[in-house]
């Protein structure tokens, strides 16, 4: 039985990077040896606020789908959540800020830490727990959620360089098992059987400026297999991926993703391909969430698109599996930090 709490960075100060097997417990940024490009050691003041965490979670149905962000960049924190039914083409979308990060809660355990956000009457909450994640929402009136996610026993864990003196540490889910209900005004969308979520907690000293292309799905496959799929291109890349495949709860590691995409034809068809050959989809975007930020010190320019995935997964065994109709997320996204 596992008595002792790992850390992600050592006595020595330096980060562990890799793939991790086993969970990493607490993610003691404070004891990192940040420094100047100059090698000048950085101040314990600088290693607080140069830190940023997040997490996301979505869920995603046969005829819905639901993202909620909790995001601590220390000057600033920002909730958001956004619904958006593929039946209809109706999308909800609420975003708040909280200068200084005030009634922001981003616990630093990747397995057990709560994030929490609260504004203007609006409450966002993760509640992890052994094996899943609860997710609350309450926005007065208009939306009320309360979703349970479980099986997630196999993520992707990896820590990698960003940067000259940073790095970037995640941990990943698709593919899980969703149950619960979310209430948007009179439309009442409760989870089925093929009902499936995803989890990306992440943090770090990231690079300043960051740009990068992800994609996401979960669902499950004709069979009634579960599936999930992270895809991201831009961040974690030195010498390694956050790229991974889900199915039926087995994590399956994949190498580099590139995505081939239109930036200024919202409404034109994403292809997104590994260079293993175990992923080649194609994304048909329905509803998008976006934001133009540029405020000196933080600047954004991001485009989230909610849509459709066909195409051809490969298994372990060499298998083809044809995908159709499968929802989930596209995105396209430049950060400064």
């Amino acid at each position: 039985m596992k008595t002792t709490e790992t850390k992600l960075i050592d006595d020595r100060g330096r980060v562990r990077t890799g793939v991790f097997a086993e969970p990493v417990d607490h993610i003691n940024y404070r004891d990192y040896d940040l420094r100047t490009t100059m090698d000048k050691p950085r101040s314990g003041l600088a290693r607080r606020w140069r830190f940023n965490q997040f997490q996301f979670v979505s869920v995603m149905s046969d005829n819905w789908l639901f993202g909620l962000a909790i995001v601590d960049l220390k000057l600033v924190s920002t909730g958001f959540f956004y619904l958006y039914d593929f039946e209809t083409g109706d999308m909800f979308e609420q975003s708040l800020t909280q200068p200084l990060a005030r009634g922001t809660v981003m616990a630093p355990y990747p397995e057990r830490g709560e994030a929490g956000f609260a504004a203007r009457g609006t409450s966002l909450r993760i509640l992890p727990y052994v094996g899943g994640r609860n997710i609350r929402v309450s926005a007065g009136d208009t939306v009320q959620a309360d979703i349970e996610l479980n099986g997630d026993h196999d993520p992707l864990r990896l820590a990698s360089p960003a940067g000259y003196s940073g790095w970037v540490f995640t941990r990943k889910s698709a593919g899980l098992l969703a149950s619960g209900q979310i209430r948007w005004g009179d439309r009442i969308w409760r989870c089925d059987e093929r009902t499936r979520g995803t989890v990306d907690w992440s943090c770090g000293f990231m690079r300043r400026e960051t740009a990068w292309n992800w994609a996401c799905l979960a669902g499950c496959l004709a069979d009634g297999t579960p599936v999930g799929l992270n895809l991201a291109t831009g961040v974690n890349e030195s010498g390694m991926t956050e790229n991974a495949l889900w199915l039926n709860g087995e994590c399956i590691k994949l190498d580099f993703a590139r995505f081939e995409f239109d930036r200024y034809d919202p409404t034109a068809t994403w292809r997104v391909a590994t260079s293993d050959g175990r992923v080649d989809l194609r994304f048909v975007p329905s509803g998008v969430r976006k934001e133009r930020l540029n405020a000196w010190v933080l600047a954004s320019n991001f485009r989230q698109y909610a849509g459709t995935f066909e195409g051809v997964l490969v298994d372990n065994s060499g298998k083809k599996i044809p995908v159709a109709g499968l929802r989930g997320l596209m995105e396209d996204h430049f950060a400064r930090w």
